[in-house]
């Protein structure tokens, strides 16, 4: 609303025959109207009766002559492809924030008709009631306000598969229309960490990519990789800046742990205009991002400039600031801070279980081990090593020891290739340099000579039924046994969060593998006010893992601190 010197301005939501009639009534008192439908075509109902009724019916002549009056009206603003957002009312107006799709078929159309022959993505025809398929193209006629032909189609199966729902899509047909910066845009508004995803993400949307079915799957994240790497040269130039908070707000959080869930929620608590202090227990930002994973991965440059622009929106990181038994969270909240996430890793390996294992040195945690070398410790651990498990840990610390020297580097995983929890791509280069992996193979006992580790006594598997996990059982084949030499053991089966930290009476339900236990939908702990997610949570899983749930737990921190 305005004064009353000034048109009046109304919002009408709904492109359908109420939506319609309304526009051009109000529009016709000598108000500007800005008419919001969600779809890319005006009609609503009546659309879909035009299609199988035939031309004439008293309906669809009533549709047809109401769209094309609406279009022709100098005082209706029509916006498809659009829905309504916040509604926030001011004094004696209202404001409204809308959301824009673009269309992606531009004016250069000239209605050949050939996109609808060779388009590959069939969903389902919602104006048929998902009766039939449809291409992703459409065309409708003058209901496309702005051209005849568009892009419509449900929630691509990729963004669906992405963990954080990223608009794929969108950002792909950005960079194909060489509209780099507003791609990356795009991307940061569900990953603060886009350049980083973009090396180690074991990009799940690509498995469902439809462009599949034809010959092979969009480059998702090869393309996150290279706008990434864009605008990292923009920001060196100081061409891109990154946005302001929305408010001041006063409000001070603190974050435990600069991993991925940790900045993800300093990053989204940030740009609402919470003021957001980190506490890192390690000398360096980003977690297991860069304690865990090798710099050929993953080049410190990279994560560190991802990590400088969420410090560019206000946020506060203290390295080497660890929570204690003698600094505690309520320590926090008596410093001030009204809201607290607890992103703390898990960095405590799991033990193998087997004789000998505590009797010889010559044992190295895989986490203890790759967190030395990031930290820079380059000195050659041994010359023959077995690392034992299947997981990308294990393939970071095989290639990390052939890197220092190592003069024979062997895994042992007890189930197939096929079942490997490993990136395939990971598993192939680690071959391709050298590593010798046996597959069916566990650990019996360790072989020791002059307390020290001499070698590894294993037993061939075989695969039986499924077990929880949805793989086959390995089973152990009886007197299969063999030896393999080594002077130094590293295990890499999995590992837990250390909450040695936490004070006796800390309060906190802890689940039996030392997680943290939360309500899924928040991540809010039991404590009020108090949220965690990540490997703290649910054990070791990706890096786009834990962004989902810190934008979980920043969603639910903001309904808690207003």
């Amino acid at each position: 609303m305005s004064d009353k010197s000034s048109p009046r301005e109304v919002v009408v939501v709904g492109g359908g025959i109420t939506g319609l009639t309304a526009a051009l009534e109000v529009a016709g008192s000598g108000a500007r109207v800005a008419l919001v439908e969600e779809s890319p075509f005006l009609g609503g109902l009546l659309l879909k009766q035009e299609r199988v009724v035939p031309e004439g019916f008293p309906s669809v002549c009533l549709s047809s002559k109401l769209v094309n009056e609406v279009l022709a009206h100098p005082g209706i603003r029509v916006l498809t492809n659009s829905t309504l957002g916040s509604v926030r009312k001011k004094d004696d107006r209202i404001k409204v924030s809308l959301t824009h799709q673009p269309g992606r078929v531009t004016e250069a159309c000239n209605a050949c008709a050939e996109c609808l022959l060779v388009c590959p993505i069939k969903p389902y025809d919602s104006y048929n009631e998902g009766l039939m398929l449809r291409t992703a193209i459409d065309f409708a006629g003058p209901r496309t306000f702005g051209g005849e032909y568009n892009i419509e189609k449900e929630t691509p199966a990729c963004q669906e598969r992405c963990p954080v729902h990223i608009d794929i899509r969108r950002y792909v047909g950005l960079i194909a229309g060489g509209r780099y910066e507003e791609a990356i845009r795009v991307i940061r508004d569900r990953n603060p960490l886009p350049a980083v995803c973009g090396r180690i993400c074991p990009h799940p949307c690509e498995t469902v990519c439809n462009r599949g079915r034809q010959d092979e799957a969009i480059a998702i994240d090869a393309l996150k990789r290279f706008v990434s790497d864009y605008e990292v040269a923009q920001r060196k130039a100081g061409k891109f800046v990154p946005p302001k908070p929305k408010k001041d707000l006063k409000t001070k959080v603190a974050v435990v742990g600069a991993g991925p869930a940790g900045l993800t929620v300093a990053h989204d608590l940030a740009l609402e205009g919470y003021r957001v202090t980190v506490f890192e227990a390690a000398p360096v930002p980003g977690g297991m991002m860069h304690l865990g994973i090798p710099e050929y991965r993953l080049p410190r440059d990279i994560l560190l400039s991802d990590v400088a622009y969420i410090e560019d929106l206000g946020v506060e990181i203290k390295l080497n600031t660890p929570l204690t038994k003698e600094f505690t969270v309520d320590d926090l909240f008596k410093q001030g801070f009204k809201g607290i996430f607890l992103g703390v890793g898990a960095y405590e390996g799991l033990k193998l279980r087997v004789p000998g294992e505590d009797d010889y040195e010559g044992f190295l945690d895989c986490i203890k081990f790759l967190r030395d070398v990031n930290l820079g410790d380059k000195t050659r651990p041994g010359n023959k090593v077995i690392v034992i498990g299947g997981g990308n840990s294990a393939i970071d610390s095989a290639r990390t020891a052939l890197r220092l020297g190592c003069e024979e580097v062997t895994i042992l995983y007890r189930r197939s290739r096929r079942e490997m929890p490993a990136n395939d791509w990971e598993v192939e280069g680690a071959e391709e340099e050298g590593v010798k992996i046996h597959y069916l193979a566990a650990p019996v006992k360790i072989l020791g000579k002059g307390g020290k580790v001499a070698g590894m006594e294993c037993t061939k598997m075989r695969l039986g039924k499924l077990d929880a996990s949805g793989r086959r059982r390995p089973i152990p084949v009886e007197g299969s046994e063999f030896t393999v030499e080594a002077d130094l053991i590293i295990p890499a089966i999995s590992q837990q969060p250390d909450i040695t930290f936490l004070p006796d009476e800390h309060g906190f339900e802890i689940s039996r593998w030392n997680s943290f236990v939360v309500d899924e939908r928040t991540m809010a702990t039991n404590r009020p006010g108090i949220y965690a997610g990540g490997d703290g949570v649910t054990g070791p899983a990706t890096v786009i893992e834990a962004i989902r749930a810190g934008h979980i737990a920043a969603d639910s921190m903001k309904e808690y601190l207003s």
